[in-house]
């Protein structure tokens, strides 16, 4: 880089330096509400299309070999040491740079090359400032995942379609379409199966630290996982399991007073994980009986499967949990073969439930058919499992609604406390045949969020439908040459040696 270039640089970095301050300076109080929101989606464009920037930024310091000059043990060491980052952050850049950036090389004819990253689409998604640093992680972490014999062509269309939904989705949201993607490319359990699950299994505790607590890491199979699910579901309860209320129940069986219990969840200032913590806590202790569980929300404490018969006939594929996760098919059979209490559903091609006769509240049978069809809470951009969620009438129960089948979905306690009949109260309705999720629940938003009251239905529970209602991708344009690097720097300069001290790792 010539010293035209390097004034050019650093002037417009001195700019950007002025345009932060000249806008953090201004007083946000006279903006409008609607500006606001404005702000806000532009600012985080800004500081999306800055990430990428950042990742180039990893590229040419790994590229002109500064963490080793510098006498850092790793990249991630030499980025946590110069920009004062947590080390969880610095590996994050470190690795996205590895896969979302491009690389210098230098061919044996001193010509730079500049070869695609390994993940195109995610890269120039964030150039664009459509996506940030979390949805390149998961992306990462998405195709980290996919087996080894999954073909090339597989893997980049994979990509191509991670990057795409990106767009439109949010971190969090992603991993329903890499679940889904990896269900795809390997619906059999062929490539990844239970042998490779069963050793990746683990439980780590670490020593307890100079405050006396511990750590604790678990990677569990998918039946754990299920199992654990459905006792969090009812001993992670606010209210319950509570050591720092007295009268907070411990034995957590249905002969509790239900005033009792909303009480306690009233008192209830502890966090999920604390919550969480303090239920596998009760789980352990001695006077403990699993007999106490119960019910929860009118089911059984125990795992409740749903599965396609399509699936069934084939043994392949995934099965569906009451919380949001899943199961491969083969197993899901063989535990609903066990003796234990297993509750499995099975649905057929239209996922229809049948038709269950009027009462006040839903039964059983009515509340595992909302679990097989809608998997969770149906208001739009909701992701609450079933597990987190109650059983809601469309047309109210008190306006004549009846409890059946037809007239019932699921909404967990936030969405549902948004149903009434003001003017920012929201609207639960069925879609009727001529839509194209006929029978589904539509919710539709107060004029205030959305003017045009069009009914949405939720898409998360169903990552085939996100697929399918997700924008379309853009075409990848040329992309320009970077910025040439000296002929020195050959043989990938940028990978270093492991560091002599494995716990600064």
């Amino acid at each position: 880089m010539n010293s035209r270039e390097n004034i050019a640089i650093a002037e417009s970095a001195h700019a950007l330096s002025a345009a932060i301050d000249s806008l953090v300076s201004q007083p946000l109080i006279p903006v409008s509400d609607n500006d606001i929101v404005e702000l806000m989606q532009q600012i985080e464009t800004a500081t999306r299309k800055l990430d990428a920037l950042k990742l180039d930024l990893v590229v040419q310091t790994c590229s002109r070999s500064l963490p080793k000059r510098a006498g850092a043990g790793s990249v991630a060491l030499f980025l946590q040491d110069t920009l004062r980052i947590s080390h969880g952050d610095a590996l994050n850049r470190w690795h996205c740079a590895e896969q979302a950036a491009i690389w210098p090389r230098v061919g044996d004819s001193a010509e730079v090359s500049t070869p695609a990253p390994v993940l195109p689409n995610t890269a120039l998604a964030q150039e664009e400032g459509a996506i940030g640093l979390d949805h390149v992680r998961v992306i990462r972490q998405v195709m980290d995942r996919l087996p080894n014999q999954v073909t090339a062509e597989d893997r980049a269309l994979a990509e191509e379609h991670l990057a795409r939904h990106a767009r439109a989705l949010n971190p969090n949201q992603l991993p329903k379409i890499g679940d889904r993607i990896l269900g795809h490319l390997d619906p059999d359990g062929t490539l990844t199966d239970d042998t490779d699950r069963a050793r990746m299994r683990s439980m780590r505790l670490s020593p307890q630290g100079f405050d006396l607590m511990s750590t604790m890491t678990v990677v569990l199979t998918p039946e754990a996982r299920a199992a654990m699910d459905a006792v969090l579901a009812k001993l992670a309860r606010p209210g319950l399991c509570n050591p720092a209320d007295p009268e907070s129940p411990f034995v957590v069986d249905d002969k509790l007073d239900p005033e009792v219990v909303k009480a306690a969840a009233a008192r209830d200032t502890r966090t999920t994980v604390q919550r969480q913590h303090d239920a596998l806590f009760a789980l352990l202790h001695p006077d403990f009986n699993p007999a106490h569980l119960g019910s929860h929300r009118g089911l059984p404490v125990t795992t409740i499967l749903t599965m396609s018969i399509a699936d069934v006939e084939r043994a392949a594929g995934v099965a569906t949990t009451a919380t949001g996760g899943t199961v491969p098919v083969a197993v899901a059979l063989e535990m609903a073969a066990r003796k234990s209490k297993t509750f499995s559903v099975v649905t057929d091609g239209n996922n229809m439930p049948l038709h269950i006769g009027e009462a006040r509240l839903a039964n059983p049978a009515q509340r595992m058919a909302l679990i097989a069809t809608e998997r969770g809470c149906t208001r739009p951009g909701c992701t609450a499992p079933a597990s987190m969620a109650a059983v809601h009438h469309v047309t109210e129960y008190i306006k004549g609604g009846p409890t059946d089948i037809e007239n019932l979905t699921l909404a967990c306690d936030h969405c549902h406390a948004l149903v009434n009949d003001t003017p920012t109260g929201w609207t639960t309705i069925k879609l009727g045949k001529d839509s194209a999720f006929a029978g589904r629940t539509a919710w539709i938003a107060p004029a205030h969020i959305d003017p045009t009251r069009t009914p949405k239905v939720n898409h998360l529970h169903h990552p085939d439908e996100l697929m399918a209602t997700a924008p379309a991708a853009p075409p990848l344009p040329a992309r320009p040459s970077r910025a040439c690097v000296p002929t020195r720097m050959r043989q990938r300069p940028w990978v270093l040696p492991r560091p002599a001290c494995p716990a600064r790792q």
